[in-house]
Protein backbone atom coordinates (compact mmCIF):
# COMPACT_ATOMS: atom_id res chain seq x y z
CA UNK A 1 0.00 0.00 0.00
CA UNK A 2 1.47 3.29 -1.20
CA UNK A 3 0.96 6.56 1.09
CA UNK A 4 0.89 9.98 -0.12
CA UNK A 5 3.48 12.30 2.18
CA UNK A 6 2.04 15.54 3.11
CA UNK A 7 3.32 18.40 1.23
CA UNK A 8 6.28 20.07 2.74
CA UNK A 9 6.65 24.16 3.05
CA UNK A 10 9.57 25.99 1.18
CA UNK A 11 12.21 26.59 3.02
CA UNK A 12 14.03 30.11 1.96
CA UNK A 13 17.32 30.96 2.65
CA UNK A 14 17.90 31.95 6.20
CA UNK A 15 18.86 35.38 5.34
CA UNK A 16 21.75 37.42 6.75
CA UNK A 17 21.96 39.71 9.78
CA UNK A 18 21.47 43.26 7.91
CA UNK A 19 17.94 41.47 6.21
CA UNK A 20 17.14 40.58 9.92
CA UNK A 21 17.49 44.42 11.56
CA UNK A 22 16.38 46.28 8.43
CA UNK A 23 13.14 44.15 8.54
CA UNK A 24 12.51 44.96 12.76
CA UNK A 25 13.42 48.59 12.03
CA UNK A 26 10.87 49.01 9.38
CA UNK A 27 8.08 47.30 11.74
CA UNK A 28 8.99 49.59 14.28
CA UNK A 29 9.02 52.36 12.16
CA UNK A 30 5.75 51.93 10.54
CA UNK A 31 3.91 51.23 14.07
CA UNK A 32 5.41 54.46 15.18
CA UNK A 33 4.10 56.06 12.25
CA UNK A 34 0.83 54.74 13.27
CA UNK A 35 1.15 56.46 16.48
CA UNK A 36 1.84 59.14 15.04
CA UNK A 37 -0.84 59.87 12.71
CA UNK A 38 -3.50 59.09 16.11
CA UNK A 39 -2.59 62.58 17.43
CA UNK A 40 -4.02 64.70 15.26
CA UNK A 41 -7.42 62.91 15.82
CA UNK A 42 -7.36 63.20 19.46
CA UNK A 43 -10.10 66.01 19.37
CA UNK A 44 -13.99 66.26 20.04
CA UNK A 45 -14.76 62.50 19.47
CA UNK A 46 -11.94 61.71 22.51
CA UNK A 47 -13.21 64.01 24.10
CA UNK A 48 -17.26 62.92 24.13
CA UNK A 49 -16.22 59.50 24.74
CA UNK A 50 -14.44 60.12 28.09
CA UNK A 51 -17.44 61.93 28.93
CA UNK A 52 -19.30 59.54 28.09
CA UNK A 53 -17.53 57.26 30.05
CA UNK A 54 -17.40 59.68 33.54
CA UNK A 55 -20.98 60.25 33.16
CA UNK A 56 -21.80 56.16 33.10
CA UNK A 57 -23.28 54.59 36.38
CA UNK A 58 -22.36 51.07 35.49
CA UNK A 59 -19.01 49.77 33.81
CA UNK A 60 -17.48 49.78 30.44
CA UNK A 61 -18.26 46.45 28.13
CA UNK A 62 -15.12 46.00 25.77
CA UNK A 63 -15.45 43.93 22.79
CA UNK A 64 -14.01 42.45 19.50
CA UNK A 65 -13.10 39.66 17.49
CA UNK A 66 -9.71 38.08 16.52
CA UNK A 67 -6.79 40.25 16.97
CA UNK A 68 -9.13 43.59 18.08
CA UNK A 69 -10.53 40.76 20.64
CA UNK A 70 -6.84 40.27 22.15
CA UNK A 71 -6.73 44.27 22.30
CA UNK A 72 -10.23 44.75 23.46
CA UNK A 73 -9.47 42.68 26.37
CA UNK A 74 -5.81 44.79 27.28
CA UNK A 75 -8.10 47.62 27.11
CA UNK A 76 -10.65 46.41 29.51
CA UNK A 77 -7.71 45.30 31.97
CA UNK A 78 -6.14 48.57 31.84
CA UNK A 79 -9.30 50.78 32.34
CA UNK A 80 -10.21 48.66 35.35
CA UNK A 81 -6.68 49.00 36.82
CA UNK A 82 -6.63 52.73 36.39
CA UNK A 83 -10.09 54.01 38.16
CA UNK A 84 -12.80 52.87 35.47
CA UNK A 85 -14.81 49.74 36.00
CA UNK A 86 -14.76 47.66 32.73
CA UNK A 87 -14.39 43.73 31.24
CA UNK A 88 -14.37 42.17 28.14
CA UNK A 89 -17.18 40.15 26.40
CA UNK A 90 -16.39 38.00 23.38
CA UNK A 91 -19.06 38.94 21.03
CA UNK A 92 -19.61 35.99 19.72
CA UNK A 93 -20.41 34.67 22.80
CA UNK A 94 -22.81 37.38 23.76
CA UNK A 95 -25.36 36.28 20.95
CA UNK A 96 -25.40 33.00 23.10
CA UNK A 97 -25.93 34.27 26.65
CA UNK A 98 -23.36 36.74 27.32
CA UNK A 99 -25.29 39.49 26.39
CA UNK A 100 -26.96 39.16 29.61
CA UNK A 101 -23.96 40.74 31.14
CA UNK A 102 -24.73 44.17 29.51
CA UNK A 103 -26.98 46.31 31.44
CA UNK A 104 -28.36 49.40 30.49
CA UNK A 105 -26.87 51.58 32.78
CA UNK A 106 -23.27 50.25 31.08
CA UNK A 107 -21.14 51.87 27.80
CA UNK A 108 -19.92 49.18 24.98
CA UNK A 109 -16.76 50.08 23.47
CA UNK A 110 -16.41 47.95 20.48
CA UNK A 111 -13.24 47.58 18.21
CA UNK A 112 -12.77 46.56 15.02
CA UNK A 113 -10.45 47.46 12.07
CA UNK A 114 -13.10 47.03 9.60
CA UNK A 115 -15.66 48.23 11.26
CA UNK A 116 -17.58 45.33 9.69
CA UNK A 117 -17.29 42.40 11.77
CA UNK A 118 -20.14 40.58 11.55
CA UNK A 119 -20.14 38.97 15.25
CA UNK A 120 -19.82 42.90 16.44
CA UNK A 121 -22.69 44.27 14.14
CA UNK A 122 -24.72 41.11 15.12
CA UNK A 123 -24.93 42.06 18.47
CA UNK A 124 -25.44 45.79 18.10
CA UNK A 125 -29.51 46.16 17.92
CA UNK A 126 -29.92 44.34 21.12
CA UNK A 127 -27.60 46.94 22.53
CA UNK A 128 -28.95 49.98 20.73
CA UNK A 129 -32.57 48.31 21.41
CA UNK A 130 -31.80 48.84 25.23
CA UNK A 131 -30.29 52.57 24.79
CA UNK A 132 -26.56 51.80 25.79
CA UNK A 133 -24.23 53.88 24.57
CA UNK A 134 -22.02 52.64 22.17
CA UNK A 135 -18.24 54.54 21.52
CA UNK A 136 -16.61 52.67 18.36
CA UNK A 137 -12.96 52.33 17.71
CA UNK A 138 -12.24 50.96 13.86
CA UNK A 139 -10.13 51.72 11.13
CA UNK A 140 -12.58 52.82 9.09
CA UNK A 141 -14.95 55.99 9.44
CA UNK A 142 -17.50 55.20 6.90
CA UNK A 143 -17.96 51.35 8.15
CA UNK A 144 -21.17 49.89 9.65
CA UNK A 145 -20.31 50.03 13.37
CA UNK A 146 -18.84 53.71 13.00
CA UNK A 147 -21.98 54.60 11.65
CA UNK A 148 -24.23 53.35 13.97
CA UNK A 149 -22.20 54.34 17.33
CA UNK A 150 -22.89 57.76 19.59
CA UNK A 151 -19.16 58.24 19.37
CA UNK A 152 -16.44 57.15 16.62
CA UNK A 153 -12.53 56.71 17.46
CA UNK A 154 -10.80 56.78 14.53
CA UNK A 155 -7.97 54.29 14.50
CA UNK A 156 -6.77 53.92 10.68
CA UNK A 157 -3.49 53.93 9.73
CA UNK A 158 -1.26 54.11 7.17
CA UNK A 159 -0.11 50.78 6.37
CA UNK A 160 -0.10 47.82 8.35
CA UNK A 161 3.65 46.12 9.41
CA UNK A 162 2.93 43.29 7.86
CA UNK A 163 4.88 43.06 4.10
CA UNK A 164 1.41 41.18 3.00
CA UNK A 165 -0.89 43.97 3.97
CA UNK A 166 -2.87 40.94 6.13
CA UNK A 167 -1.30 40.57 9.66
CA UNK A 168 -3.15 42.76 11.71
CA UNK A 169 0.06 44.61 13.35
CA UNK A 170 0.06 48.59 13.03
CA UNK A 171 -3.25 48.85 13.29
CA UNK A 172 -3.73 46.58 16.95
CA UNK A 173 -1.21 48.85 17.45
CA UNK A 174 -2.99 52.27 16.88
CA UNK A 175 -5.98 51.03 19.00
CA UNK A 176 -3.98 49.52 21.60
CA UNK A 177 -2.20 52.72 21.55
CA UNK A 178 -5.61 54.51 21.68
CA UNK A 179 -7.06 52.76 24.80
CA UNK A 180 -4.31 53.58 26.69
CA UNK A 181 -4.78 57.19 26.18
CA UNK A 182 -8.44 57.08 26.59
CA UNK A 183 -7.59 54.98 29.84
CA UNK A 184 -5.52 57.77 31.08
CA UNK A 185 -7.40 60.88 30.19
CA UNK A 186 -9.98 58.90 32.63
CA UNK A 187 -7.94 58.35 34.91
CA UNK A 188 -6.70 62.12 35.54
CA UNK A 189 -10.30 63.24 34.97
CA UNK A 190 -10.98 61.31 38.13
CA UNK A 191 -8.01 62.06 40.00
CA UNK A 192 -7.18 58.57 40.34
CA UNK A 193 -4.03 58.44 42.61
CA UNK A 194 -1.49 55.83 43.27
CA UNK A 195 -2.79 54.75 46.43
CA UNK A 196 -6.12 53.89 44.25
CA UNK A 197 -3.70 51.95 42.14
CA UNK A 198 -2.14 50.22 44.46
CA UNK A 199 -5.73 49.11 46.05
CA UNK A 200 -6.59 47.35 42.59
CA UNK A 201 -2.82 45.91 42.75
CA UNK A 202 -2.37 44.47 46.43
CA UNK A 203 0.10 41.92 45.31
CA UNK A 204 2.69 44.07 43.34
CA UNK A 205 5.65 45.82 44.10
CA UNK A 206 3.27 49.01 44.39
CA UNK A 207 0.57 47.45 46.18
CA UNK A 208 3.30 46.10 49.06
CA UNK A 209 4.94 49.45 48.78
CA UNK A 210 1.68 51.43 49.41
CA UNK A 211 -0.03 49.17 51.14
CA UNK A 212 1.40 46.92 53.76
CA UNK A 213 2.30 48.58 57.22
CA UNK A 214 4.68 48.25 59.87
CA UNK A 215 1.79 46.71 62.20
CA UNK A 216 1.46 43.91 59.27
CA UNK A 217 5.34 42.68 59.29
CA UNK A 218 6.12 43.81 62.79
CA UNK A 219 7.16 41.18 65.79
CA UNK A 220 4.50 41.17 68.44
CA UNK A 221 4.35 40.33 72.33
CA UNK A 222 6.19 37.52 73.40
CA UNK A 223 8.66 37.83 70.36
CA UNK A 224 9.76 41.47 71.02
CA UNK A 225 13.19 41.66 72.66
CA UNK A 226 12.77 43.92 76.03
CA UNK A 227 15.18 44.10 78.91
CA UNK A 228 14.81 45.99 82.34
CA UNK A 229 17.52 48.44 82.97
CA UNK A 230 19.17 46.70 85.48
CA UNK A 231 20.11 43.67 83.11
CA UNK A 232 23.44 42.33 82.93
CA UNK A 233 25.18 42.19 79.95
CA UNK A 234 25.05 38.75 79.66
CA UNK A 235 21.08 38.88 80.48
CA UNK A 236 20.96 41.14 77.26
CA UNK A 237 23.03 39.05 74.80
CA UNK A 238 20.96 36.24 75.97
CA UNK A 239 17.91 37.55 74.87
CA UNK A 240 18.89 39.38 71.40
CA UNK A 241 19.81 35.69 70.85
CA UNK A 242 16.39 34.64 71.70
CA UNK A 243 14.98 37.12 69.38
CA UNK A 244 17.17 37.59 66.47
CA UNK A 245 16.41 41.21 65.92
CA UNK A 246 20.32 42.00 66.25
CA UNK A 247 18.69 44.48 69.40
CA UNK A 248 17.03 44.44 72.08
CA UNK A 249 14.41 47.17 73.59
CA UNK A 250 16.00 48.60 77.39
CA UNK A 251 11.73 49.25 79.18
CA UNK A 252 10.95 50.41 82.67
CA UNK A 253 8.05 48.41 84.56
CA UNK A 254 5.65 50.24 82.28
CA UNK A 255 7.04 48.83 79.01
CA UNK A 256 8.20 52.42 78.64
CA UNK A 257 11.08 52.66 76.02
CA UNK A 258 13.99 53.69 78.05
CA UNK A 259 16.64 52.89 74.93
CA UNK A 260 17.90 50.02 72.98
CA UNK A 261 21.07 47.97 73.28
CA UNK A 262 22.07 46.71 69.81
CA UNK A 263 25.10 44.81 68.16
CA UNK A 264 27.33 48.33 67.84
CA UNK A 265 26.49 48.99 71.04
CA UNK A 266 28.08 45.53 71.84
CA UNK A 267 31.31 46.74 69.79
CA UNK A 268 31.47 49.82 71.28
CA UNK A 269 31.76 48.16 74.60
CA UNK A 270 34.26 45.62 73.78
CA UNK A 271 36.05 48.52 72.10
CA UNK A 272 36.19 50.36 75.47
CA UNK A 273 38.91 49.62 77.93
CA UNK A 274 36.92 51.14 80.85
CA UNK A 275 34.31 49.25 81.15
CA UNK A 276 33.80 45.60 82.73
CA UNK A 277 31.75 43.92 81.02
CA UNK A 278 31.38 41.42 83.79
CA UNK A 279 29.67 44.41 86.12
CA UNK A 280 27.89 46.39 83.57
CA UNK A 281 23.95 47.46 83.60
CA UNK A 282 22.63 47.09 79.83
CA UNK A 283 21.19 51.05 80.72
CA UNK A 284 25.06 52.15 80.98
CA UNK A 285 25.35 50.54 77.64
CA UNK A 286 22.50 51.55 75.88
CA UNK A 287 21.45 53.68 73.27
CA UNK A 288 19.08 56.26 74.83
CA UNK A 289 17.77 57.78 71.85
CA UNK A 290 16.23 55.17 69.96
CA UNK A 291 15.20 55.26 66.08
CA UNK A 292 11.56 54.15 66.63
CA UNK A 293 8.20 54.36 64.27
CA UNK A 294 4.88 53.99 65.06
CA UNK A 295 2.60 50.71 64.05
CA UNK A 296 0.22 52.77 61.73
CA UNK A 297 3.14 54.19 59.52
CA UNK A 298 3.74 52.31 55.90
CA UNK A 299 6.31 49.33 56.11
CA UNK A 300 8.43 51.63 53.35
CA UNK A 301 8.97 54.23 55.79
CA UNK A 302 10.22 52.20 58.17
CA UNK A 303 12.79 50.83 55.34
CA UNK A 304 13.83 54.75 54.52
CA UNK A 305 14.36 55.36 57.96
CA UNK A 306 16.94 52.53 58.38
CA UNK A 307 18.79 53.68 55.16
CA UNK A 308 18.67 57.16 56.46
CA UNK A 309 20.31 56.29 59.90
CA UNK A 310 21.90 53.57 58.95
CA UNK A 311 21.01 51.05 61.23
CA UNK A 312 19.39 47.20 60.45
CA UNK A 313 15.99 47.31 62.94
CA UNK A 314 13.47 49.51 64.79
CA UNK A 315 11.26 49.31 67.63
CA UNK A 316 7.79 50.23 67.55
CA UNK A 317 6.25 52.28 69.89
CA UNK A 318 2.60 53.69 70.44
CA UNK A 319 1.71 57.32 71.74
CA UNK A 320 3.01 57.08 75.11
CA UNK A 321 6.14 55.65 74.17
CA UNK A 322 5.41 51.91 75.30
CA UNK A 323 7.27 49.50 73.44
CA UNK A 324 4.46 47.27 71.02
CA UNK A 325 6.54 45.74 68.36
CA UNK A 326 10.44 45.65 66.99
CA UNK A 327 10.95 44.67 63.24
CA UNK A 328 14.65 44.35 61.41
CA UNK A 329 15.24 44.99 57.44
CA UNK A 330 15.15 40.78 56.89
CA UNK A 331 11.29 41.37 58.29
CA UNK A 332 11.22 43.74 54.94
CA UNK A 333 12.88 41.61 52.39
CA UNK A 334 10.93 38.98 53.35
CA UNK A 335 7.95 41.19 52.53
CA UNK A 336 9.37 42.48 49.77
CA UNK A 337 8.88 45.96 50.45
CA UNK A 338 12.64 46.91 49.94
Amino acid sequence: MHTRSAPQPSVAATPDTDALTRSARTVIATEAAAIRSLEPRIDGAFSAACRIILGCQGRVVVTGMGKSGHIARKIAATLASTGTPAFYVHPGEASHGDLGMILPQDVVLSLSNSGETDEVLFILPVIKRQGIALIAMTGNPRSSLAQQADVHLDVSVPAEACPLGLAPTASTTASLVMGDALSIALLEARGFTADDFARSHPAGNLGRRLLLHIADVMHRDDAVPRVPPGASLSEALMEMTRKRLGMTAVVDDDNRLLGVFTDGDLRRALDDDGVDLRQARVEALMTREAKTVSADKLAVEAAQLMEKHQIHALLVVDAGQHVIGALNIHDLLRARVV
